[in-house]
């Protein structure tokens, strides 16, 4: 058999054992029935689509078949006798013109966009480029040698699946402590688990670790990106990887480096072992851009099935839109790439029973020809599908593009990552002064930045540390990154992270610098917990884990980015401190309001408005207070200051609350008397100046020691 693309002669060959039928145009991908496979893929400039058919190790190519169906821009056959576990790939035809926008070049296998299942790794070489590397004229050249023995290859899956019983928790977004993780960080070193287990999906639900979640009281964990990445040229070629994973190669297929056997199988396992125990799974996805890279990338899928369809191009088409930061960008708003998107989406939801998504560069979803658009396609159709109107949808909401950031901006329904919480509560514990008024506001919820559109707390997703940045334990340890492991010269990673390495650079021995770090990492995950909106917080950081100061590990699979869980190293006292705040949290409605506050709504048993500021002598702060380079802020929450009714109707009327924030180098005796008259007694349960809060009955004065923080809540002694 022969065809042509761009006047380039390909030599193949068919084995007149396979014979495909027309098929269907839907659904997208490879779908197994009784007789045989139905395969449909999408490509509206194509010529002709070959389907390769290899066996069982995915090395020998033993057929290439023409699909012989062609409906409205699909690409179609059947193949009867076909089963689950055949090996396939794709070689398409068509125009190699990257002048206009087209690289076609059917000496290249390419995996399925809906393909469920990937076999083998990416090998990188020359062979798996569209055109030849090093020719004078770049991507204008052709390469002629077959990818196939280099690529990894796709894989027919039975779709059934028995979940039984397993449902999804549904916690409501107020009520929600997210916990932020990587399936192999999180489990390399864990305590109980040994052998291949460790690292895998199957680990990550096992009985150690879902204990440690359930006794430390999170309502969801959100994983790192776990659908088929690779690992860049440039990483390898240092010895490294993509170990976090924003390199997505197949939308449908969970990567096989977390898995023992069976990728499929044992990610579900994993999911109904999460929700047997009430936690949610909420994946980190990736639909910004693909591994293709640029123009001088490799041809792995969507480059060689329909390049000007599938990526936002450059007006003189040859070159790529680059909003994400690493190449390309995915054309979202073309409605097949649109649809690929929503139906891998519904996937992970109705076939994975996932619950929820962070969307990478999120701004990148919501690019419509002139920009930025809340009411774009995508948005629109994410918020009438019935499936996926009911799970968590958290934005990134930043890209590298013009306009690319959008805090605040994105519709109802929407969850963001708020930077500028995590800013503002770095800069404050970090002793920068002058901050008061936006620290109040984001305790608050970020009313400033949410409410605008009619959105409420839950929009804001508060975080002081994620994968990207220190970690808690060295956002007190560090005045500046240490990322000369990663082989770029330290130049990588942020330079702004209002950190502060309280005065000596990395580990030290110093009792007095350690228990000042310690005190500040309870502090800021005080103020995390009792903010209004939902808590994030990053996995390791209730054992002080550290990175050695990295603040960009994105290529460290290796103790750097592996929770260090060993006794030695693991401040239990911290974990035991962060559970108390989380139990906290969860039995007082009063931190987790529906709606903003703004001292509009108040109290039923005193005259106190729904939130009271208050300075250091039990005051109403007052403008200059707020001005002032003063560094103590106190805040009066009344407990039944709301009229919210919880979902069998009752009120949420919880105690009242009064937080008092030590920001200073000096202690504050705060004069409880000179507070509005509150029936009940004052109970201390945090102060995060020592290494344990405790319980106890307070009269007259609270001391609120140097740069610390006290909780105290006022409770009726005859209720």
């Amino acid at each position: 058999m022969e065809s042509v693309a761009a006047g380039q002669a390909f030599q193949g060959q068919q084995l007149d054992s396979y014979s495909l039928l027309p098929g269907k145009p839907t659904p997208f991908g490879a779908t197994p029935d009784a007789a045989g496979v139905n395969f449909a893929i999408f490509s509206a400039h194509a010529e002709k689509i070959e389907l390769c058919i290899f066996d069982t190790q995915g090395q020998q190519e033993l057929a290439r078949v023409e699909l012989p169906g062609h409906s409205h821009d699909v690409w179609h056959g059947y193949l009867p006798q076909a089963k689950p576990g055949l090996v396939y790939g794709y070689r398409v035809h068509g125009p190699y013109a990257p002048e206009s926008g087209h690289r076609f070049n059917p000496n290249k296998l390419l995996i399925d966009p809906y393909a469920r299942q990937l076999q083998g790794e990416l090998v990188w070489c020359d062979e798996i480029f569209g055109f030849e590397v090093d020719h004078p004229d770049a991507d204008r050249s052709f390469d002629t040698r077959d990818s196939a023995p280099f690529v990894p290859k796709s894989v027919v899956v039975e779709q059934s699946f028995t979940w039984r019983k397993d449902k999804h928790p549904r916690t409501p977004l107020k009520d929600s402590v997210i916990y932020e993780a990587h399936v192999k960080g999180l489990t390399r070193y864990f305590p109980g688990l040994v052998g291949r287990r460790r690292g895998t999906y199957s680990a990550l639900a096992s009985g150690p670790v879902t204990r440690h979640l359930q006794e430390l009281g999170v309502t969801a964990v959100e994983v790192l990106p776990i659908h088929s990445f690779v690992d860049e040229e440039f990483a390898v070629n240092k010895g490294l990887s993509n170990y976090w994973g924003y390199n997505s190669l197949a939308f449908f297929a969970p990567a096989n480096r977390y898995a023992m056997a069976d990728p499929i199988l044992e990610f579900r396992a994993m999911v109904r072992g999460l929700h047997r125990v009430g936690i949610e799974l909420i994946l980190d996805v990736v639909y910004n851009h693909t591994a293709e890279g640029s123009e001088l990338g490799p041809t792995l899928s969507f480059k060689g099935i329909d390049n000007a369809t599938y990526y936002r191009l450059a007006e003189d088409r040859r070159y790529y839109l680059n909003d994400s930061g690493t190449g390309n960008t995915v054309n979202v708003s073309h409605p097949r790439v649109m649809q690929l998107v929503l139906d891998s989406l519904r996937y992970w939801v109705n076939d994975m029973h996932v619950d929820g998504f962070r969307f990478d560069l999120a701004t990148v979803l919501g690019r419509e020809i002139h920009g930025f658009d809340r009411g774009c396609g995508f948005f629109d159709a994410l918020a009438q599908d019935p499936s996926l109107s009911e799970t968590k949808l958290i934005a990134e909401p930043w890209d590298i593009g013009m306009g690319g950031y959008q805090l605040g901006q994105f519709p109802r329904g929407w969850s963001e990552w708020n930077d500028r919480y995590r800013d503002t509560m770095r800069r404050t514990w970090a002793g920068e002064r002058g901050l008061l008024p936006e620290f109040a506001g984001y305790l608050l919820g970020s009313s400033d930045i949410f409410e605008w559109q009619g959105r409420n707390p839950s929009a804001s997703v508060n975080f002081i540390c994620s994968h990207d940045g220190f970690t808690l334990r060295d956002l007190v340890s560090y005045s500046h990154k240490h990322n000369s492991a990663n082989g770029e010269g330290n130049r990588d990673g942020h330079t702004a992270n209002y950190s502060t390495n309280c005065g000596s650079e990395g580990e030290t021995r110093d009792p007095q610098i350690i228990q000042t770090r310690r005190r500040k990492q309870r502090n800021l995950l005080t103020c995390l917990l009792v903010s209004q909106g939902v808590p994030m917080l990053l996995a390791g950081d209730e054992i002080g884990n550290s990175q050695q100061g990295n603040n960009n590990a994105y290529c460290q699979d290796n103790p750097i980015g592996w929770i260090d869980w060993r006794a030695r190293r693991a401040d239990r006292k911290l974990q035991t401190f962060l559970a108390q705040l989380i139990q906290l949290r969860k039995s007082q409605p009063v931190l987790r309001r529906p709606h903003f506050m703004h001292a509009y709504r108040y109290s039923k048993s005193t005259d106190l408005a729904d939130v009271c500021w208050l300075n250091e002598y039990a005051e109403p702060m007052q403008d200059a207070d707020w001005h002032s380079d003063t560094a103590f802020l106190g805040l009066l929450l009344p407990g039944d200051a709301s009229d919210y009714r919880d979902n069998t109707g009752k009120l949420e009327h919880g105690d009242t609350l009064l937080m008092l924030f030590n920001l200073g180098d000096q202690q504050i005796d705060f004069e409880l008397g000179k507070l509005p008259d509150i029936a009940g007694q004052w109970e201390l349960l945090i102060d995060t100046f020592g290494e344990e809060s405790h319980v106890a009955d307070l009269q007259g004065v609270i001391s609120v020691r140097a740069d610390s923080v006290i909780i105290s809540r006022c409770y009726n002694i005859n209720a």
